[in-house]
């Protein structure tokens, strides 16, 4: 991964990480300790949800640049669908709290939008690649 991109993805990790680690203490405080572990659990599933479609639109941008647009349309409906899915999948658990699980996905997932947002916003990323010239001015 170039630097820009992992500049990027920890630009987005680290916000997410730490909402994760406050809805934890958050949880935890509420609904006891298996509210903390559905804190620490969505955030992890978040945080590897949205990395990994980020390593995949960062891949297509590079090999398939006329494709980025429709992939990263495709690749966000497919992560919300995974992860409403995964919500469904451990809606009446015993290994965790199920309502921290949900609230914590949802917080830890719009911190990453908003974390990648803004890095992409901030980073100096050219649209088209000069030239490069055989001879110095």
């Amino acid at each position: 991964m170039p630097s820009n991109d992992v500049r990027i993805l920890a630009q987005a990790a680290v916000p997410t990480l730490a909402a994760g680690a406050i809805a934890a203490v958050v949880s935890g405080v509420v609904a006891g300790g298996k509210g903390a572990i559905g804190a620490v659990v969505a955030t992890v599933v978040v945080t590897l949800f949205m990395g990994i479609g980020l390593y995949v639109l960062q891949r297509t941008a590079k090999t398939l640049p006329h494709l980025f647009q429709s992939m990263g349309l495709m690749l966000y409906a497919a992560q919300i669908l995974l992860l409403f899915i995964f919500m469904a999948v451990f809606k009446n658990t015993t290994l965790f709290n199920p309502r921290a699980f949900a609230i914590t996905l949802v917080v830890a997932t719009l911190a990453w939008i908003a974390a990648q947002t803004r890095a992409h916003m901030k980073a100096k990323i050219l649209y088209v690649e000069p030239e490069k010239s055989g001879h110095s001015s």
